[in-house]
């Protein structure tokens, strides 16, 4: 009975084996910029809440390690597009020993739940943190109804 759980362990430790090699193999061979937008567990790179507050939409977006420099919005009718990239961290003249941030460049498209004024928005980067203030159109904006005793 117990050289049955043995060739079972080594089966499965054959297929794990396999699995990764087949998982190197294909992560080397795609590029870098085409895999940017699923290297965070398969999920849209980077990550982003869209919040709505009544009178603004607040977009807030984490963008460690990057600058104000390095992003680029635009608003183009209902959708926010950002776009980045991040450069390789070594200086000139040193060698890596280690590279597990490599370099990249991502885009990222968001359909907006209204029409937003271009006009008042704003952008703002801290502590690796984006956070974009859409002012929304009178019309999308929401309305008080009063209600009267009859």
């Amino acid at each position: 009975m117990l050289t049955r759980w043995n060739e079972f362990d080594r089966t499965v430790s054959m297929l794990d084996d396999l699995h990764r090699r087949m998982d190197r193999a294909f992560y080397e061979e795609v590029p870098r910029v085409a895999r940017a937008s699923d290297e965070v567990y398969g999920r849209g790179y980077p990550r982003m809440n869209v919040h709505d507050t009544g009178a603004t939409l607040v977009v807030r977006v984490e963008v460690p390690g990057l600058s104000d420099k390095d992003v680029t919005l635009s608003l183009n009718q209902d959708v926010l597009t950002l776009a980045g990239k991040r450069g390789a961290d070594a200086p000139k003249g040193y060698s890596v020993h280690r590279q597990e941030r490599a370099a990249l460049q991502f885009s990222r498209s968001v359909a907006l739940p209204c029409k937003v004024d271009p006009e008042k928005a704003t952008a703002a980067m801290k502590n690796g943190v984006l956070t974009v203030t859409l002012g929304k159109v009178a019309e999308a904006q929401p309305r008080r109804i009063a209600v009267r005793a009859q």
